[in-house]
Formats: C-alpha cells, structure tokens, sequence
C-alpha cells in the first residue's frame, strides 16, 4: 500500500502539531515515526489511517496503483496502540474468533495456531478483564500483525513489553510483515523500530 503526504499540516485551536509535511510510503516500505510527546506522533497515525482529518495539504491512499478514498481506508489497516480498547468480557480466544470474522486473518491461520503464536496459550479461556497491561498489549499486537491487511501502523506497539515479550513482537513482524506497508510511532525505544528503513522525525518540524 502506498501512502503520499504533500503539505500535510495539523493544527489544534492555534496550536500547529506539524506543518508541510512531505513524505511517501512506498508499497512494503517500513518506516519509524520519531518525536518527543506532544509532537504529534499518534495523530499523524490517525490520519494516516483516515481517522482524523488534516488542517492543510493531503494525503492520498493507493492499493495495487488504485486510489483509495478515505472512507474506504479502514479496509486496508490494522491498527495496534496502548489505548486501544479491548473487549474485556471476552476470553482470548473469543477476542480472537470475534476479531477475524472482521478481518481476514493472515496465511489462513486458524483460531488454535493463533492462540499459540499469542504466547498466551494457557490464558485462552481466561477473561480479558484479568490480563495484565503487557498481555493486553500482545492481544493488541497479535491482532493488528496477524491481520491480512496490507498497511500495519503500530503505536508505541512495546509499551508495557519486558524483553521476552519484545522479542515475541520483532519475531511476528519477521514472520509475517513481509511486503507489508509498516509504519512505527516510537519514543527512540530502538526495539520498537529496528526493522524500519524509513525515518519521519517530528521533533524537527
């Protein structure tokens, strides 16, 4: 999937996020969005997954050369972020039927092989409500990164991660990111972003 930023500026009240912002996400690029906390890191994820408006300039989606207009960009995307709502009363295995009745699931991997690639496998039946913050987060990343979409914009996606945990995360990517548009939001947590190519630095808008 191909993105293209020209000019894209953001503005709350009086407040400029970022402004004239250039910058094209070639198909299977991999690329890391830097910057300090309030620079706009995530809103600039939100727009590129048509969840939030920009003030100036554009953006333009394309799959396969063909563009994409901007309520139709939700079918390309999966999406993890730290506050991402889960469904808590579901098990895991619940979350994981419900979710892939939404999306189509990578390599046709059943319910079972997904369960097991979560590293969560003796948690299965246990009520999201009774995760910690890092299990949540690998539900999080378990379902945006074995979603069959060709754009995966990942939020901070080591939040809440101890090393194993990190290490499970880079590994998914290796396994399953291949000719995928990838696109990291990261406070310079190296882990987060190792594989990206690409570089967006905020910090020097």
């Amino acid at each position: 999937m191909e993105i293209i930023l020209d000019q894209l500026s953001k503005r709350f009240n009086f407040t400029w996020l970022f402004r004239d912002l250039n910058h094209s996400f070639s198909a299977g690029s991999r690329t890391v969005i830097l910057g300090s906390n309030g620079s706009g890191k995530s809103t600039l994820l939100q727009i590129l997954a048509g969840y939030a408006t920009v003030s100036e300039g554009t953006i333009g989606w394309k799959a396969n050369s063909k563009a994409i207009s901007a309520d139709n960009v939700y079918k390309y995307i999966s999406l993890a972020t730290p506050y991402l709502e889960l469904i808590e009363d579901f098990s895991l295995r619940e979350h994981i039927e419900f979710h892939f009745k939404l999306k189509p699931v990578c390599k046709g991997l059943s319910t079972e092989e997904l369960i097991q690639l979560s590293g969560l496998k003796d948690k299965s039946e246990t009520r999201i409500a009774y995760f910690s913050s890092g299990m949540k987060q690998r539900v999080r990343l378990l379902l945006a990164i074995l979603s069959d979409t060709p754009l995966v914009l990942l939020d901070e996606p080591t939040s809440n991660l101890d090393e194993r945990a990190t290490d499970w995360y880079n590994d998914l990517i290796e396994q399953f990111g291949a000719q995928r548009t990838i696109v990291v939001c990261s406070n310079s947590v190296a882990a987060e972003y190792a594989f990206c190519t690409e570089q967006i630095d905020l910090s020097k808008r």
